[in-house]
């Protein structure tokens, strides 16, 4: 009779909100009806709780789920940590493998989907370290929502593990849904290590981040971000740890792969898109959260190197243009990007405080606040307390957590214990009115995403949506647009009918120096492969450059020559004048050529992570190139050595670059 009585009363009263009922599915909460209208009874007490309102607005539900968290619940809510998938290989290489990911699609069972397991990695300050909780234990004990899947699996596996994620977070007490997060999924890409992309998927399979920006074509990269979003959605992840709207000015730093070039305004015009793309103009239930990372530009490092390291903790702007990398983050703002990265680094001069981003309550609280106006979720990088506390070191963990917070940062990541963080509250560094800020924005969020509505996917839908034929399409087309004709002197390309062709690729991992060539002789109309270069009329040799990945830095001098970047300049030189090549080079960074540029390397072509048969239909002139560089490449070494870090090279002056930004040809 009282149930009767309280719905009664809700039918009349909810005639002044909104009845555009969304579609409401549970696996473990009672459904609570209101006349036609469905809500989910998420903490178990029969009645419909104002959180559990779809009909109110955002801000009064958030305002009564947080009165009704505990502190250790709000507590937990401010970490996001890797998750582990029962069977996954993330961590099977060590997260200093540089090396391409394995898609796992086997290998797994039902009771891995949610595995209760327990990893916690130490490692010396600057090592890289990818904090685990089991997924189980994260949820019911330490009261996690927010997680990194960071496994590459297939559609149908990732489907049922995140709606097991989400019946488990529903059977909680407040029945909470979770936010599973990713780095990027969809790209052709050379370092796959931990953190920075999950390398080859199930995925439609775009271009390296840099191969979109040099299609220069908007309209495509919104598509790119509309269809990644949709496959995303399909499989339960609702939120991107990505993109860079860093800037490419220092060519030495080793994640000049992960941006949009060297120039603010085509990277700000690659963000609108990407914002957009993935969330729609306002976040939604059929939307993918951005984080935008990393303010206010991780692009300008000291020689190059990474503030993951003790060695490279710091960022500089020698040639004044710090305004210039906040640049593209006005555009993220404007288009409104749910959350913003800060990086590890510490900016270094008289003019600022000299604290890792995460920290520095100038950078976060008074410019990316106050002045940029940007009021969404701060998402600290993985592991700036523990293992990456630039500027401060010398104090303690709790109070590292306390300068993080008055300086704006709502969610840590790389952490899964909530224990210190409940202690600095307790113990008065921190008031919990400063933790309901917080809070606020991330259930914000969850809400705005409608995930405590449904936040279950179709399975059977997952299998279909994730690489499907319009996608596969689009991706193909995109991976053709990126690729670049630098040189075509003698006129050599396109490639005529018949024509006889010795295709070597060329990439050393580092692990079997037997791996680096390989002889490609593929299927391709009009063209005949051929098994030696003696038999060829032209041979085409690709060339993939890699310092071996990010994490395999151990402080060294970075060099930009091909050399040093585990290619043999020899034997391309011996090709090169043995033969007519083509040469194409994937650009990671922008190398320096002159080991082989003496004249000899008359066709040369860039790209930017794409696949074999794009190359060849750019060479045969099936597709003719449209590319332009993102980047300018410096003429060489001592010109890398002599740049200012924070300055695009199209800005270096004359006598820096071989092929400038926007560079170009076609036929």
């Amino acid at each position: 009779m009282k149930s009767r009585i309280l719905f009664t009363a809700l039918l009349i009263s909810g005639s002044m909100y909104a009845q555009n009922q969304p579609i409401v599915k549970s696996q473990s909460a009672a459904l609570l009806k209101v006349g036609k209208l469905t809500f989910k009874d998420l903490n178990k007490n029969q009645k419909l709780d104002k959180y559990e309102d779809w009909r109110l607005p955002v801000a009064e539900r958030v305002k009564d789920l947080v009165s009704q968290m505990t502190l250790e619940e709000k507590l937990g809510f401010m970490l996001i940590s890797t998750t582990r998938m029962g069977g996954d290989q993330v961590f099977s290489n060590g997260v200093q493998g540089g090396g391409p990911r394995t898609t796992i699609t086997e290998g797994f069972n039902e009771e891995d989907l949610v595995q209760n397991t327990n990893m916690f990695t130490r490692k010396p300050l600057g090592a890289p370290n990818m904090s685990a909780a089991g997924t189980t234990k994260g949820v019911t004990q330490f009261h996690l929502r927010h997680f990194i899947l960071r496994a590459s699996a297939s559609p149908e596996i990732m489907a049922k593990w995140s709606n097991n994620l989400q019946a488990l977070c529903e059977s909680t007490r407040l029945g909470i849904p979770a936010i599973v997060a990713s780095n990027p999924r969809n790209h052709v890409t050379t370092d796959a290590s931990v953190g920075l992309s999950v390398g080859l998927t199930a995925f439609s399979k775009w271009p390296g981040e840099l191969g979109l920006a040099a299609m220069r074509d908007f309209p495509l990269t919104r598509k790119f971000a509309e269809t990644a979003a949709a496959e995303w959605r399909a499989v339960g992840l609702r939120k991107g740890y990505m993109y860079m709207a860093d800037l490419a000015t220092e060519p030495r730093w080793g994640r000049v792969e992960g941006t949009f070039g060297e120039d603010a305004d085509l990277t700000s015009n690659m963000i609108t898109q990407i914002v957009l793309g993935f969330q729609g103009n306002k976040l939604s239930n059929s939307s993918v959260a951005m984080t935008t990372k990393h303010f206010p530009g991780g692009g300008p490092q000291l020689d190059g190197q990474d503030s993951h390291f003790d060695w490279g903790k710091f960022a500089h702007y020698p040639g004044g243009m710090f305004d210039y990398h906040v640049k593209p983050f006005k555009a993220a703002i404007a288009a409104g990007t749910s959350a913003i990265m800060p990086y590890y680094s510490a900016p270094k001069g008289k003019e600022f405080e000299e604290v890792g981003f995460s920290f520095n309550k100038a950078m976060i609280g008074d410019l990316l606040q106050d002045k940029l106006g940007f009021h969404g979720i701060i998402n600290s990088d993985t592991g700036p307390i523990e293992m990456m506390p630039w500027g401060v070191e010398n104090l303690s963990i709790p109070e590292r957590y306390q300068k993080a917070l008055n300086a704006g940062v709502d969610i840590f990541s790389g952490s899964a214990d909530p224990t210190t963080l409940i202690d600095v509250v307790k113990k008065g560094l921190v008031k919990e009115e400063r933790i309901n800020q917080s809070v606020a924005k991330l259930l914000t969020e969850k809400f705005e995403l409608g995930l405590f509505e449904n936040p279950y996917v179709d399975v059977e839908a997952a299998t279909k949506i994730v690489g499907n034929k319009e996608a596969v399409a689009a991706a193909e087309l995109a991976l053709r647009k990126s690729i670049v004709l630098l040189r075509n002197d003698d006129k050599r390309l396109p490639l005529a009918k018949k024509t006889k062709v010795y295709f070597e690729t060329y990439f050393q991992q580092g692990r079997n120096a037997g791996e680096a060539i390989k002889v490609s002789k593929p299927s391709y109309p009009g063209l005949e492969f051929v098994s030696t270069k003696e038999e060829a009329d032209v041979v085409l040799l690709w060339l993939v450059p890699t310092a071996g990945g990010l994490f395999s830095s151990q402080g060294a001098k970075i060099d930009l020559n091909l050399s040093a970047n585990r290619i043999d300049v020899n034997h391309v030189n011996e090709i090169l004048n043995a033969k007519p090549t083509i040469v194409a080079i994937n650009y990671t960074n922008p190398w320096v050529i002159e080991e082989i540029d003496k004249g000899a390397a008359k066709s040369i072509i860039a790209t930017f992570g794409t696949t074999q048969d794009a190359l060849l239909d750019i060479v045969t002139g099936a597709y003719k190139p449209t590319g332009k560089m993102p980047f300018t490449t410096p003429v060489s070494q001592a010109a890398v050595e002599a740049n200012k870090s924070d300055v695009p090279g199209y800005m270096e002056g004359p006598n820096y670059g071989l092929f400038a930004f926007g560079h170009g040809l076609t036929y």
